[in-house]
């Protein structure tokens, strides 16, 4: 088989295209014919600067879709010929979905249905960061269905985003009233595609006072992808017992959080990473997300506010820096027919 593999942590030219044994599952394993894989900012990052796994190889890449082949020990054989959605392939692991086979966890492997393969290899990471900041607030519900945000604002920054994205088509089918921020004209067509009901273009308006005229007395989740810029506003514009959720440090990793302004709401600022989130909080993520593809509540490509971009798996690299360097949308590696 053919496959993508660093031996050391470095730029995107470390990415090796080689060829390699079709791998056994292991007990509680599936071998997965994977079909796209889905590059992610931790893919790069963890290239970049993640420790090497004890086998000092990596094949990277945390989500992908395919067609379980294969079981190991203990997983039953009806879920071979099943297409599945996998997430965190390769966390804390050597096989990750930048190749033709991997095997993972059967716990990894989602049923995916009918839906397509491109939007089981975007699923993974930013749906489930999505999910864990709808769901981490105090008065927030713990799990996500329809009807389950009928009375909650939320405010997405930066909504054209991967998980801005995932965010705002997970609120609008658990019926939030969905705000979303973005810096551009275009991005704020994509935002208003993933289904926001307004769209907030902070180069040019004010967002406290924008969102202030939407919900008079604040949101109540703010998904948060650059709280070094944002946290001033942020502490303005919150409801009573709102959450700001922080998915990353773009602009800067050190954040000053206003702290009066926090404290009069009860606010609660809660860092999010999906691979040490809690074990349970996942789960129900994972169930969530499942039910809102069967429901068709998610979708991917341009018409969906998520702008589609494939590589084919030689061009790993070049998916990689793309990803690197903030394209927007999703990028996505074909690594089979499927």
């Amino acid at each position: 088989m053919k496959a993508i593999v660093y031996e050391r942590t470095g730029d995107p030219s470390v990415l090796q295209l080689v060829e390699r044994p079709v791998p056994e599952p292991g007990p509680g394993e599936v071998l997965v014919r994977l079909a796209v894989s889905g590059v992610n900012p931790t893919d790069w990052k963890a290239r970049r600067l993640w420790p090497m796994p004890p086998e000092g190889w990596q094949i990277p890449g945390q989500d992908g879709a395919g067609v379980i082949e294969a079981v190991g020990e203990g997983v039953d054989q009806i879920l071979i010929g099943e297409r599945v959605w996998l997430w965190e392939a390769a966390w804390q692991r050597p096989w990750g979905t930048a190749t033709e086979y991997t095997v993972v966890p059967v716990r990894h492997a989602v049923s995916l249905g009918s839906a397509s393969f491109d939007l089981g290899a975007c699923l993974g990471i930013p749906f489930l960061t999505a999910h864990r900041c709808l769901t981490a607030g105090e008065y927030m519900p713990e799990r996500l269905h329809a009807g389950a945000l009928s009375d909650h604002t939320v405010l997405v920054q930066g909504g054209a985003g991967a998980v801005g994205n995932a965010a705002i088509q997970l609120a609008r089918w658990a019926d939030a009233c969905v705000v979303a921020t973005v810096s551009s004209a275009e991005k704020a067509q994509l935002a208003a595609a993933a289904g926001a009901s307004y769209v907030i273009n902070y180069r040019e308006q004010d967002v406290v006072e924008e969102v202030r005229k939407i919900a008079p007395d604040g949101v109540h989740t703010i998904v948060e992808v650059a709280p070094a810029a944002n946290a001033a506003v942020d502490a303005q514009i919150l409801h009573n017992g709102g959450a700001v959720c922080v998915y990353a440090d773009e602009g800067g990793s050190d954040v000053t959080i206003p702290v009066r302004p926090s404290m009069m709401p009860n606010a609660r600022w809660q860092f999010v990473l999906v691979y040490t989130e809690p074990k349970a909080a996942k789960a129900q993520a994972i169930v969530d997300v499942s039910a809102a593809v069967a429901q068709g509540a998610v979708r991917v490509g341009e018409e969906a506010g998520l702008p589609l971009h494939h590589h084919p798996l030689t061009a790993t690299a070049a998916a990689h820096q793309a990803v690197e360097n903030g394209v927007v949308g999703k990028v996505l590696i074909t690594t089979s027919e499927g």
